[in-house]
């Protein structure tokens, strides 16, 4: 397909936005809402995490390879995924007020149950988006509406949730995973199906092991993830007890992710006419040097944290937007569109959920090993708690950066 539509790109780009609903309450919210509800340890909790996405390594490239076997199995993995996604997203959040002990047992049911549900559901659905088309001028555009979508999504969730209504969560979830299904199961363009009556004459594991372009947007996308994840795993923590605003919460992360959806038809235009790898690189070194002043604040300092929020989100849009739509490029510069994006897409949505398991499963329980507990006064703690907030990932985002900077990326 060499055009597409707004209403197109809106059709398809739209289902972004129930995912997005699922991915943020799970690594900022769940943490804190099973550690204070159930008294579940936040070093068992990240544990968990990481655990379930270390055992994704296994499922996700499995799901896009039989996507691929499939002749891009992209509808029949979403109606296997959806109703998997709902249970366990319901489950996760409204835990019986009478379970005790069984907290723990639970909250790792119900995890496995919504990985599942998400892994289908998102692996077919990039899978599809990358398949639509390899213009440069739409490869932004397909990623950048569907994002977008997502930060609407992101936004929603963030709101509801900071207001202690997790059944309001569940409502709207369900809602828009109906609405937005319907558009894209019946409206959405479809990948044209010669695409995927080709045979390719290498497997999908030859596919991504010879592909060298890969090799390096998968370094610096793990890299850049992580930076980005530990703030995020870590946010409610620094609000509360570093900078005791609870209260603003809310409206931090509406500030944060309206910022990037604002910003990203911006990031759009500039890959258009310098390229994504140029556009995303400029967006990191904004992270880095806005990020740092995190470290430096104190408890009440609303307007500064405020317009951290605001920059920082700005770098986030391409974040979003601008890695995936160079993953679609690096299939597309060694001709397997249309063969192998289930295989990539399986490999890239598991590193997607690693990079926030590692965060949770690095972050939480060093923290607790250096002497930093929920609502905590001690200042050595309270130290350990800014230093994984503010300084780990501008450290971590500037050997990405590096990475990208050398990468061959340029030439896609």
């Amino acid at each position: 397909m060499s055009s597409l539509t707004r209403s197109q790109l809106f059709n398809y780009g739209a289902f972004g936005l129930p995912l997005a609903m699922v991915a943020l309450p799970i690594y900022m919210f769940v943490p804190q809402f099973y550690a204070a509800r159930f008294g579940l340890s936040l070093a068992l909790i990240g544990s968990t995490l990481l655990l379930a996405r270390m055992l994704d390594a296994f499922v996700d490239p499995l799901i896009g390879l039989w996507i691929d076997r499939q002749g891009g199995a992209y509808v029949r993995a979403l109606h296997y995924g959806l109703p998997l996604l709902v249970c366990g997203f319901i489950a996760l959040f409204h835990p019986p007020q009478s379970i005790g002990g069984g907290a723990f047992v639970w909250f790792l049911c119900a995890l496995m149950v919504v990985y599942l549900g998400f892994s289908l559901a998102s692996i077919a659905y990039q899978s599809w988006g990358a398949s639509l088309t390899q213009a440069l001028s739409q490869r932004s555009q397909v990623t950048g509406i569907r994002e977008a979508s997502g930060l609407v999504g992101v936004i929603i969730a963030a709101a509801l949730v900071t207001a202690s209504n997790p059944s309001w969560l569940s409502v709207a979830f369900v809602a828009a995973l109906a609405s937005t299904g319907l558009l894209l199961l019946r409206y959405a363009p479809r990948p044209s199906s010669q695409l995927h009556n080709k045979k390719s004459n290498i497997s999908a594991r030859q596919a991504l092991l010879s592909n060298h372009r890969f090799r390096w947007l998968f370094g610096v996308f793990l890299l850049n993830g992580i930076a980005a994840a530990i703030p995020a795993t870590l946010f409610l923590f620094f609000v509360n007890d570093r900078l005791l605003l609870a209260q603003y919460a809310g409206v931090f992360l509406i500030v944060y992710f309206l910022s990037a959806a604002a910003s990203m038809p911006l990031w759009v235009a500039l890959a258009k006419t310098r390229g994504e790898k140029d556009a995303w690189l400029w967006a990191m070194l904004l992270a880095i040097f806005t990020f740092i002043w995190a470290y430096f604040l104190g408890a009440g300092e609303v307007a500064a944290f405020v317009l951290i929020c605001l920059l920082s989100g700005v770098a986030l849009g391409a974040d979003l937007a601008l890695p995936p739509a160079l993953l679609a490029a690096v299939i597309g510069a060694v001709g397997h569109s249309g063969q192998h994006e289930g295989v990539y897409f399986g490999v890239w949505n598991w590193a997607t959920k690693l990079n926030l398991a590692l965060a949770a499963g690095i972050a939480l329980p060093a923290l607790q090993f250096m002497g930093y507990g929920i609502g905590t006064t001690d200042e050595s703690g309270l130290h350990a708690l800014t230093i994984g907030y503010a300084v780990l990932p501008c450290v971590l985002k500037i050997f990405a950066a590096l990475l990208l900077w050398r990468s061959p990326l340029s030439e896609v």
